[in-house]
């Protein structure tokens, strides 16, 4: 049996679009951001330990919020900062640089709290249900394969927004359920007649409602964390070159070139709740409402850290 897995919630990054620190934004009736209720459901689920990134410029505001109600969860809560500044020996900050530099650079910030263990990687800003942490805590207590990887995907449908468009990543699997690749479509929209996406902004295809689309929930083993730091440079190398402001390493890249090369292997999993989030400053009444329904059938007690 794999050791007691961590859950790594990822909340250094800022909406663009949504236009504020949503990783700390009110949704529940007590105060409460996503992120608590990503937390209490992966308690639910077994998950005794959880890493939060944050950056130094949010911990002020963090810590008095999400922090001090956190604080009296049963969870045992670690933090780790992303700074621009934490890369390899070598290696500086691009002058005119101010963009995080990815995902994948936001869990090396956090390896030294992560430690020896199987972990689950989370968005702060994404509501995944119940049924998500289940599988994955499940497949990371039980998985012995150091190179086996998991990621739970959603069907399409359940993660679009009214407001506009959204990146979903497409997930492409074998006959046995397994990853082989990962199709990033950074614009689909609904529309009258279902889901559709465009690359060149012209001409649109339609995309089945049903279809499996990751929201960056995976789950790794502890090797992972060393393919992420062999790979970190080689990304810095390129990107310096191609696009030095705003190139991002990101997780679906990392899993990507190892599946190619045949490093390791992804167990798609599947959750049947549906997603919300906050991707556009009109998402948020959606979200509040859904919360406050599922608290009034019972599926959360109404603060969750009484």
């Amino acid at each position: 049996m794999a050791r007691q897995p961590v859950l790594v919630v990822m909340a250094a990054g800022m909406g663009s679009r949504y236009g504020g620190l949503k990783q700390i934004d009110p949704v529940g009736s007590c105060g409460e951001a996503i992120l608590d209720y990503s937390i209490y459901d992966a308690y639910e689920a077994g998950f005794r330990t959880v890493v939060i990134i944050i950056k130094e410029a949010i911990k002020k505001d963090f810590m008095e919020t999400v922090g001090a109600r956190l604080a009296k969860s049963p969870m045992e809560i670690r933090y780790a900062y992303q700074e621009l500044d934490k890369l390899p020996a070598g290696y500086t900050i691009p002058e005119g640089r101010t963009k995080p530099w990815g995902t994948c650079h936001a869990v090396l910030c956090a390896r030294d709290v992560i430690g020896d263990a199987p972990f689950a990687v989370i968005n702060a800003d994404d509501y995944y249900g119940k049924s998500a942490f289940r599988v994955i805590y499940d497949y990371l207590t039980t998985n012995e394969d150091p190179s086996g990887y998991c990621m739970v995907g959603f069907e399409l449908g359940k993660t679009v927004t009214d407001h506009g468009s959204v990146a979903r990543g497409v997930c492409v699997t074998d006959g046995n359920g397994h990853l082989t690749k990962i199709d990033e479509r950074t614009r689909i929209e609904k529309y009258e007649g279902g889901i559709h996406f465009t690359v060149d902004g012209e001409n649109w295809v339609d995309v089945a409602p049903e279809t499996t689309v990751s929201m960056n929930m995976w789950g790794y083993m502890p090797g992972f964390l060393e393919e992420l730091e062999k790979g970190f440079p080689r990304f810095l190398d390129k990107a310096l070159v191609e696009n030095p402001i705003k190139g991002e390493y990101f997780l679906p890249l990392a899993v990507d070139a190892l599946l190619r090369e045949k490093k390791a292997t992804v167990r798609v999993l599947t959750s049947p709740d549906k997603w919300y989030g906050v991707t556009y400053a009109a998402d948020k009444p959606t979200v509040v409402a859904a919360l406050k329904a599922m608290t009034e059938e019972g599926k959360y007690p109404d603060g969750l850290w009484k």
